[in-house]
C-alpha cells in the first residue's frame, strides 16, 4: 500500500534485463494492483535538437548530415519477433522521419513473420514514442498497422524556436502531426516525456489544443491546422492512454465500474480561455477511491 501511484514500465533494451524479460513474460498488476511490466523501451535515432533524428534528406540547417540510427535491424528484429511471441509491448524511441519508417517497416516485418495464432496477444498495441517528423506516405501506416502514435505535445512548443530551421518548410508538414495521424483512424496518445519536458499535464493539454508557446507565439508556418480539440485531447490524455496500456476497461474515464483514478482541477479547462488552461491547479488526486492528494492550503 506504500505505492500510491499506478506504474506501468517498459524495460530499456537491447539488454540483460530485456532478455530476461523475454524468457519470463510481462508481469501484470503486481503490488496491490500498482505495477505492471510488459514493455521493452527501444530507440532507433537521437533527438532533433542535436541533429540526432534520423531524416530521411540532410538536415536543412546542417546539409552534411542526415542524423543517426542507433540500433540496426539485425538487433532489433529478433527482439520484437520474440516480443510478439510473449506478449509483451514494444515502445519504440523514434523521432526523425527515417527513424519513423524504420521502425514501422521493422514493426510490419515483424507482424509479417509471426501469425495472429502464434501471439498471446493478437493486436500487441505495439507503440512509437515521439513519432514527431512523418513522412507525408508513412502517417496512414500507424492506422494500418495497428501501431499506437505515443506523442507528447509539448514538444511542438519547445521545439517552435528551432526545428522550422532544422527541418524546412516542406518536412514541417509532417511534424507534430496529430490532427493527421487521427484523420487516418490511428490512436494517438499524449503523455510528457519527463523529465525532458515539465511533466505537467495542463502544459501538454494546452499545448495540443494551442499549437502555441506558452507565451502565446506560433511561427506563421507552424501549422496551426494539426491543433486538437479540447474533448480530442483529453481523450489523448486518458482513455487513450488506458488504451495503450490495456486497462480501456478499467481506467481512462469516470464511468460506473471503472476504478476510481481521477484528478480533480481548479478548474473547467474544457471551457475557459485557452491562455487561463496554464493558470488551473490540480487541487486533488484520487487513486483506487483513495485520496492520495491534496492542494495545500494558500499562505495568508
Amino acid at each position: 500500500g506504500r505505492i500510491k501511484l499506478r506504474l506501468y514500465d517498459a524495460i530499456y533494451g537491447p539488454s540483460a534485463d530485456v532478455q530476461r524479460l523475454l524468457a519470463e513474460g510481462p508481469s501484470i498488476n503486481r503490488c496491490g494492483d500498482r505495477l505492471t511490466v510488459r514493455g521493452i523501451k527501444l530507440y532507433i535515432d537521437g533527438a532533433l535538437g542535436s541533429r540526432g533524428a534520423a531524416l530521411l534528406a540532410p538536415y536543412s540547417d546542417a546539409p552534411d548530415t542526415r542524423g543517426l540510427t542507433v540500433n540496426s535491424e539485425a538487433t532489433l528484429l529478433p527482439i520484437l519477433t520474440q516480443a510478439l511471441r510473449r506478449g509483451l509491448q514494444v515502445e519504440t524511441h523514434a523521432i526523425g522521419d527515417r527513424g519513423n519508417r524504420i521502425m514501422l517497416d521493422l514493426y510490419e516485418k515483424a507482424f509479417d513473420s509471426v501469425p495472429v495464432k502464434g501471439r498471446p496477444i493478437a493486436a500487441p498495441r505495439w507503440r512509437i514514442e515521439h513519432a514527431q517528423i512523418l513522412s507525408p506516405g508513412d502517417i496512414p501506416r500507424f492506422a494500418q498497422l495497428g501501431v499506437i502514435a505515443s506523442m507528447q505535445p509539448s514538444h511542438a512548443i519547445s521545439d517552435l524556436y528551432f526545428a522550422p530551421s532544422r527541418l524546412g518548410p516542406e518536412r514541417l508538414k509532417g511534424a507534430y502531426a496529430w490532427r493527421s495521424l487521427l484523420d487516418t483512424g490511428a490512436i494517438v496518445v499524449a503523455g510528457s516525456d519527463a523529465p525532458v519536458e515539465k511533466g505537467d499535464p495542463l502544459i501538454e493539454f494546452y499545448a495540443a489544443v494551442a499549437r502555441r508557446s506558452i507565451d502565446g507565439y506560433a511561427d506563421e508556418n507552424w501549422h496551426l491546422e494539426q491543433r486538437v480539440s479540447r474533448t480530442r485531447a483529453l481523450k489523448m490524455l486518458s482513455s487513450g492512454p488506458a488504451y495503450a496500456a490495456f486497462q480501456e476497461n478499467e481506467r481512462g474515464s469516470i464511468e460506473v465500474g471503472k476504478i476510481a483514478d481521477f484528478t480533480v482541477l481548479s478548474d473547467d479547462i474544457m471551457s475557459i480561455p485557452e491562455a487561463d488552461i496554464l493558470r488551473a491547479r490540480v487541487v486533488m488526486t484520487v487513486i483506487g477511491g483513495e485520496v492520495v492528494y491534496t492542494e495545500p492550503p494558500a499562505n495568508h
